[in-house]
């Protein structure tokens, strides 16, 4: 398997590339030589290619930077509701190449991994490298601990899925999965440190510190839900009165504007009407952005990290009420703190779905074996 140098490298231009040579002996902090050493077997094995000589603004021999082989492998990635599946196939940088979701019709492990080999061949992807998977829930070494929206207490899923689709399969909290791919390739790429925060039917955290995501069992707790926000907020299933459940949560929020409506609101349209300046609509949105402002600007203090990935199929609160959001968390921060970037993932629940294929892609990246890879990070099995 790779050294430690060896992975370096590959997760470097993974991640960065096309680099230019010099940028990563910085990074990696090597030599030239010792550089040139390490990339000759992944360039010979056809891992990674030389790009075309450019300019980097620089006096000197023009750059030829180190890029991952096009084509080189797909993914799948698979998020598991309660209530359906979220499934994506992607490139190796988590790029997406297709999206479908499925109802989940069946809550039995077995079956669940069943439907998922079913759908991920249903992708009609030529070649996948790995499948990951995430849901709600505490998970280790491939089993889930206990995830309550499935019913589930100590299940050998990835043995499941491995069984049915004959390729790795990654296992992850969503929460993790999801801030590992904001890390990697997305919206947190390059930032040393920030968290992760969800809306939609629940409420979920994740934590990024010096270029790592925090692992930890206790992302499938759901700690951040019951964080109090407000005095005289609505009450959430346990009884608190304010939490980030009660006042964040798409259901909780449909509900607030369907009492005051004496009509059935969902989500979607409780949005649409409070951008159309509906007087329920707009006080309760306006409530919640507050709220979210102010659960912002408390991760921010307590973690030290002046970032913010905001994600989640809820999150489409934050284009209606940006401005509500932004002077929530400028009026809980000590003015002579950093201001907190807001980056805002809109994808929805495909965001949830490249998490769990990014965890297939680190996973895979550990995998090589630069004494047998020939033309194809990891070839798949006949049919599949």
């Amino acid at each position: 398997m790779l050294s430690d140098s060896e992975r370096a490298l590959a997760r470097a231009v993974l991640i960065h590339g096309p680099i230019s040579r010099s940028e990563l002996t910085s990074r990696l902090s090597l030599s030239p030589p010792s550089l040139t050493r390490l990339a000759k077997p992944f360039l010979d094995r056809g891992l990674l290619v030389e790009l075309d000589d450019r300019t980097d603004g620089s006096i000197g021999r023009p750059v030829r930077p180190l890029d991952v082989r096009p084509g080189l492998a797909q993914f799948a990635g698979v998020k598991v509701t309660g209530e359906s599946l979220h499934v994506v196939a992607t490139d190796v940088r988590a790029g997406l190449l297709a999206y479908e979701e499925h109802p989940l019709g069946s809550h039995d492990p077995g079956d669940v991994a069943a439907e998922i080999a079913r759908a991920v061949r249903g992708l009609g992807v030529d070649r996948i490298a790995g499948v990951g998977v995430s849901l709600g829930g505490a998970v280790r070494d491939g089993r889930v601990e206990f995830a309550p929206f499935l019913g589930w207490t100590d299940v050998p899923f990835a043995q499941l899925v491995e069984a049915e689709l004959g390729v790795p399969v990654s296992l992850e909290n969503d929460l993790v999965a999801l801030a590992e791919a904001e890390r990697w390739f997305g919206l947190g790429r390059g930032i040393p440190g920030f968290v992760v925060i969800t809306i939609g039917a629940g409420i979920g955290y994740a934590l990024v510190v010096n270029g790592e995501v925090v692992h930890s069992r206790e992302a499938g707790v759901g700690l951040g839900g019951h964080i109090p926000l407000g005095t005289t907020g609505p009450v959430c299933h346990a009884g608190h009165r304010g939490c980030a459940e009660a006042m964040l949560t798409s259901g909780s929020i449909a509900a607030q504007v369907s009492a005051a409506l004496q009509r059935p609101v969902d989500y979607a349209e409780v949005l649409r009407l409070a951008a159309d300046g509906d007087p329920a609509a707009a006080t309760v949105v306006d409530e919640a952005a507050a709220a979210l402002g102010r659960l912002v600007a408390l991760a921010a203090n307590l973690t030290l990290q002046p970032a913010a990935v905001l994600a989640g199929e809820g999150i489409g609160l934050f284009s209606v009420a940006e401005e509500r959001v932004r002077s929530a968390v400028a009026a809980d921060r000590d003015p002579r703190a950093e201001p907190v970037g807001l980056y805002v993932d809109e994808s929805g629940f495909s965001a949830w779905a490249r998490g769990a294929a990014t965890v297939a892609i680190q996973d895979a990246v550990d995998r090589i074996d630069l004494d047998r890879v020939d033309q194809e990070l990891l070839p798949a099995p006949a049919g599949l």
